[in-house]
């Protein structure tokens, strides 16, 4: 008998069928609230893992059905399951997780295996530091709260617990982490950086919404939009995803493609290629580039749905906010001592910033390296016109 199959209760309830399936959060709402980001993450990994591997869904109340969906699997794949079956059964049971349930040791080794976390964390830790985004650990909040950076073993734990789901999104080359404050804007930036020449009385230019944007009872600006709709975006506020995000208050965590996507080492970020000029990365599920002059609005429905996709090359991914950009930038120029998105020089693009827009005017924000000025440059544009120097830098938030 498979490994899968050693109890009967490996096999969920109705009840943690409809659990792990709806989404009505009443179950995760009886959890201690500790406990809530615990049972979310092990609920995504269940429904992960069915898409991957083809398993349909009403099978997990049907231990014959399940039997014959699981037939063909490794033995890796059957207890990976049967995991995470059983602590997510035990959870919502005992009100609590399994002690000891992943091991941190373990955990680190493949973090560090997979991404070499320890060193990206530690540059990025001390890169905060040193421009005075983070002090004494933390960073204050626009909700007058302060949140600490995630810490290198939380970062790990994540990533070990997303294995299965991130599997394909590393072998695409998403390796390169990026930790962001989930603040105000970050309009500071070092005047004297030796390495290029900057316009020391204008080091950005920023239209003039973007200065408190996010701030107050109705602003402007809106984060992760399903589209670009004045009334139906579903977007939300800066402060709405304060009060939400459970696993890293504060802050978002990311994974981005480095420079050269098959080698993880590699400094700097992944250009946006213009049109024609894309490559493919990965073996598993094959991922082109995100090209230019493609709408904001194509971009951000190619996103939209991919994201619940497994099968597509573009799962679970999102478009960049003006804070990832503006810290990807200092992190770039930082690794390579070139700025990013130099859209002159006829090989980079800017960037449409569609994990955000303006509600007001319904515009996207852009951001790209304005040579001529020798400045960054955080500007709009319209989501449905095209624009051959304009494109969109995603990321896989962990």
């Amino acid at each position: 008998m498979s490994p899968f199959f050693r109890s009967p209760e490996t096999v969920p309830s109705m009840a943690l069928h409809e659990a792990i399936l709806s989404s009505v959060s009443s179950v995760r709402d009886s959890l201690p609230e500790q406990h809530h980001a615990h049972f979310e993450t092990l609920r995504q990994e269940i429904i992960d893992f069915t898409k991957v591997h083809g398993i349909p869904k009403e099978s997990l109340t049907k231990p014959a059905a399940l039997r014959e969906a699981t037939s063909k699997f490794s033995t890796q794949d059957l207890e990976r399951l049967a995991d995470l079956l059983e602590r997510f059964e035990y959870l919502v049971k005992h009100k609590e997780p399994k002690k000891k349930e992943i091991d941190l040791k373990e955990a680190i080794e493949y973090a560090e295996a997979h991404y070499h976390l320890k060193e990206q964390y530690d540059s990025q830790v001390e890169f905060l530091e040193d421009v005075g985004i983070l002090e004494s650990g933390a960073i204050p909040g626009i909700d007058g709260n302060t949140y600490p950076i995630p810490t290198l073993e939380q970062i790990a734990m994540r990533l070990f617990e997303r294995r299965e789901t991130l599997h394909t999104k590393h072998d695409q080359g998403f390796t390169k982490l990026l930790l962001v404050p989930f603040e105000q804007f970050l309009l500071k930036y070092k005047k004297d950086h030796p390495s290029f020449d900057l316009n020391t009385d204008h080091p950005l230019f920023a239209w003039e919404d973007y200065q408190g944007g996010d701030m107050g009872d109705f602003p402007n600006l809106v984060y992760y939009p399903q589209s670009f709709d004045l009334k139906e975006h579903q977007g939300k506020t800066k402060i709405q995803i304060l009060k939400a995000n459970e696993r890293f208050p504060g802050w978002t965590v990311h994974l981005l493609q480095p420079s050269d996507p098959t080698d993880s080492h590699s400094l700097g970020f992944a250009s946006i290629p213009r049109k024609g000029e894309g490559t493919t990365h990965g073996k598993r599920i094959p991922r082109p580039s995100l090209e230019v002059n493609k709408t904001l609005n194509e971009h951000l429905s190619t996103l939209q749905k991919s994201k619940d996709d497994p099968d597509s090359p573009y799962f679970q991914e999102f478009g960049l906010t003006p804070e990832d950009w503006i810290l990807a930038f200092m992190i770039h120029l930082k690794e390579t001592e070139q700025p990013m998105d130099d859209w002159t020089n006829g090989r980079e693009s800017m960037t449409g910033l569609i994990g955000s827009f303006f509600q007001s005017v319904v515009f996207v924000p852009c951001a790209s390296w304005y040579k001529e000025g020798l400045q960054v440059d955080l500007r709009i544009n319209g989501s449905r016109g095209r624009d051959k120097r304009i494109g969109v830098r995603s990321s896989v938030i962990i």
